[in-house]
């Protein structure tokens, strides 16, 4: 009876329109999705920005109050971290990956699709709260004591910490969906190391991801449990001691960095070898380094707690093994350099961003290895100097490759080209804007000025290098209106851009801009590293190529297809959600509503599970059987 009641529900058809877009489990739509929510979230967190930014480009601003600051800088951390720049990575995961290796999709369509909605109904949770009482000002990291409720009554930091259970939920499901996906979907031929470097990021990034989040998870739980229920689990005075929370937090806290960078890392190893017209120098050694950041990113979590007094030892143990994790990034930087070495470069838009990326991240780099040594870190640790810092490698390093993947990919992904010569001044005004808002956060950091401080003295002698500091944030505004100017009038253009536009040399530039619903009409047998190159090239002596029992073996496993069959669209991953999303409000204002919540999400999963296939047939060419 159960079977026939849920395959007999209405199944979404609509290829058009506003339930399309909701009920898709296309990747490629996913990722879209991804992009445009994720763009939002960065605009929300750059307005909080320029707040903070004006309340500190003098001193005893009164633009807003302590209150507000301590909510502005808390969120603008969340958002910019959780809801823009993780997000707007798995836009490039989503729309790229499969592409990347010769596959139609990825190994859980419907897993994809509630990933995405559990992202937007978790940044929706968690900006709530600026309309339900105000946000949390306990900062990103939530420690006890600020975070319990004793400390910090009103509704806050519930919001806070439920709505980043709720994107987590997402995050972690794609994190299984992609380590699927790419071990087990790429076409035949393609070996793990013929792999684009963007898709190793992704894989070495997912395995990151798997490991750590669940730990915040437990960090959030708990703290969860001693606002909402009562427990001590963090409170001092019932004898707990809060560095759990602490190390529960870093030791996700510090991987994530290089969930952030990783792909970065991997947008840029793809746009540089275009652009130079060279392969990626040093292929085999880039892949186990990026493999090496990956591993040692676990095991350096304590150098941000130097403070507790741990000791000398275990602060040295940690001190040199976050040392050790510059040798492969450093690694990873001589070989992007050997591969501009003697290159044709062209220097398009994608690739000033990829350059930039190089000068910013070396600066990050470097400035960490400053708080990597423990006598050093004592001396800046909660200055603003680690501000500069972290936004030279979050930003310098993350947004730039984030706008270079933009230029570089936005012709496959909606099939125009956006404006060059826009894009190069908005390079020049968001390079200089950048450095002048957070450099000078290196010098106040070493003039003592403490981070999170919503008003100084003039006495103190920081107003200069902070106006510095407003005027340049104020410049990278104008560079984000120039960029939403040119894509926005870009998507008023014609869909005419080439399929090849830049003369690339991985498998998403075999296909035709935008990219048709089953991507590939036949699935591709790759036969070296850079396949699509090579075979434009023939002349050129390809890298890691296969050999011919190889490539016959490989070839035995594609076969023409007349009639694709590809995965159906669900409301259920949408439905889900909105469950998950009202028991969040529940666990806030009335369990009752927390229970009906999970009910309708547990049916949804029935649902799920029994509604069938509902997949959709479609011929090469774009006509539905």
């Amino acid at each position: 009876m159960s079977k026939s009641f849920w395959q007999a529900l209405p199944k979404p058809k609509a290829e058009t329109g506003f339930w399309s877009w909701v009920t898709t489990v296309d990747h490629k739509r996913i990722g879209i999705m991804y992009f445009w929510t994720s763009l939002a979230f960065f605009l929300i967190g750059g307005v909080e920005a320029l707040l903070m930014r004006l309340q500190l480009a003098g001193p005893d601003r009164n633009v807003v109050g302590p209150d507000l600051f301590n909510q502005l800088f808390t969120m603008h951390a969340t958002t910019m971290i959780f809801l823009a720049i993780m997000p707007m990575t798995a836009a490039f995961f989503n729309y790229c990956i499969p592409l990347l290796i010769g596959a139609r999709d990825v190994a859980f369509p419907k897993l994809n699709a509630f990933s995405y909605w559990m992202f937007l109904t978790g940044g929706i949770f968690l900006n709530s709260s600026w309309l339900l009482g105000g946000a949390s000002d306990a900062g990103w990291y939530g420690y006890p004591t600020y975070s319990l409720a004793e400390y910090n009554p009103g509704f806050g930091v519930d919001f806070w910490v439920i709505g980043l259970l709720l994107t987590g939920i997402g995050t972690l499901v794609s994190g299984f969906n992609f380590i699927v996906t790419i071990l087990n979907m790429r076409a035949p031929g393609m070996s793990l190391m013929r792999m684009p470097m963007f898709a190793w990021a992704t894989l070495v990034t997912m395995f990151l991801i798997v490991f750590s989040f669940p730990v915040i998870t437990v960090a959030l739980l708990l703290t969860l449990f001693d606002r909402r229920f009562g427990t001590l689990l963090f409170n001092v005075m019932a004898g707990s001691d809060i560095t759990l929370y602490h190390h529960l937090f870093w030791v996700f806290g510090h991987p994530e960095v290089y969930i952030i960078v990783l792909p970065a890392m991997g947008i840029v190893s793809e746009i540089i070898p275009t652009f130079a017209r060279k392969p990626l120098f040093g292929y085999p050694i880039m892949v186990f380094s990026t493999m090496l950041i990956g591993f040692v990113g676990f095991g350096v979590w304590s150098h941000h707690l130097f403070t507790l007094g741990f000791g000398p030892v275990v602060n040295t143990i940690f001190a040199l093994a976050t040392m050790i994790i510059a040798v492969p990034t450093g690694i990873k930087m001589f070989n992007w350099l050997g591969t501009l070495w003697k290159g044709r470069l062209r220097m398009t838009a994608a690739m000033m961003y990829a350059l930039g990326f190089l000068a910013l991240f070396l600066i990050g780099g470097l400035t960490g290895v400053m708080l990597a040594a423990a006598p050093s870190n004592m001396q800046i640790h909660g200055t603003y100097f680690v501000v500069g810092h972290f936004h030279y490698v979050m930003i310098g390093g993350a947004l730039f490759s984030l706008f270079g993947a933009m230029h570089y990919w936005w012709p496959k992904m909606f099939g125009r080209m956006l404006d060059e010569r826009l894009g190069k001044i908005t390079f020049w005004l968001l390079f200089i804007g950048f450095n002048l808002t957070f450099f000078p956060m290196h010098i106040l950091g070493v003039f003592g000025m403490p981070r999170r401080i919503y008003t100084y003295s003039a006495e103190m002698g920081w107003t200069g290098l902070n106006l510095v500091s407003t005027i340049g944030a104020f410049t990278m505004a104008v560079a984000v209106l120039a960029a939403l100017y040119n894509i926005f009038s870009t998507m008023r253009k014609p869909k005419d851009a080439p399929a090849d536009p830049w003369d690339g040399r991985t498998l998403e530039w075999t296909l035709p801009s935008p990219v048709p619903s089953y991507n590939f009409a036949k699935i591709p047998v790759v036969t070296a590293r850079d396949h699509f190159f090579y075979q434009k090239y023939p002349q050129l002596e390809p890298l890691a190529p296969a050999t011919e029992a190889e490539t016959a073996a490989a070839a035995e496993l594609v076969h023409e297809e007349d009639e694709i069959v590809m995965p159906g669209n669900s409301y259920m991953p949408f439905l889900m959600s909105l469950g998950l999303l009202a028991a969040g409000y529940g666990l806030i204002y009335s369990m009752t509503v927390f229970w009906i919540g999970i009910a309708f999400t547990l049916l949804c999963m029935v649902g799920w599970a029994f509604e069938g296939d509902n997949v959709k047939i479609v011929r090469p060419g774009g006509a539905k059987a």
